[in-house]
């Protein structure tokens, strides 16, 4: 038996404003995306790197409001990433917790993604 690195599902409510954050701020790539019909919901699989999300519309997919603990290398090369894109909605900063050090940033629907660097000690 083997376990595979789990997906969390975020749920979503605009997928214009998901493509903009997930896409063209965090620098996702789009995998894959589904709908039953034409006026269904969407499900999609957007990557970076290692990290594999689920976005849903779908009426009982996720809880909006959850955080995934996303374990990163060099979050220092990630924050300037970030605040280089100049996205209006957010501008976080590292934070340095008792473990190591942390930046957190929340989409548009309240879910959070916690990228985490250890400490090397």
């Amino acid at each position: 038996m083997n376990l595979s690195p789990a997906i969390p599902i975020f749920r979503i409510f605009s997928v214009e404003k998901a493509k903009e954050f997930y896409l063209d701020y965090l620098g996702f790539s789009l995998d894959w995306e589904h709908r039953f019909g034409e006026e269904f919901p969407l499900y999609a699989q957007v990557r970076r790197s290692g990290l594999t999300l689920h976005l849903s519309e779908h009426h009982g997919d996720a809880t909006p409001g959850s955080t995934v603990f996303v374990p990163v290398e060099d979050i220092d090369a990630l924050h300037r990433e970030l605040d280089a894109r100049q996205y209006r909605y957010a501008k976080p900063g590292i934070d340095v917790v008792g473990w190591g050090r942390q930046l957190q940033v929340a989409d548009p629907f309240g879910n959070r993604l916690r990228f985490c660097e250890l400490s090397k000690d």
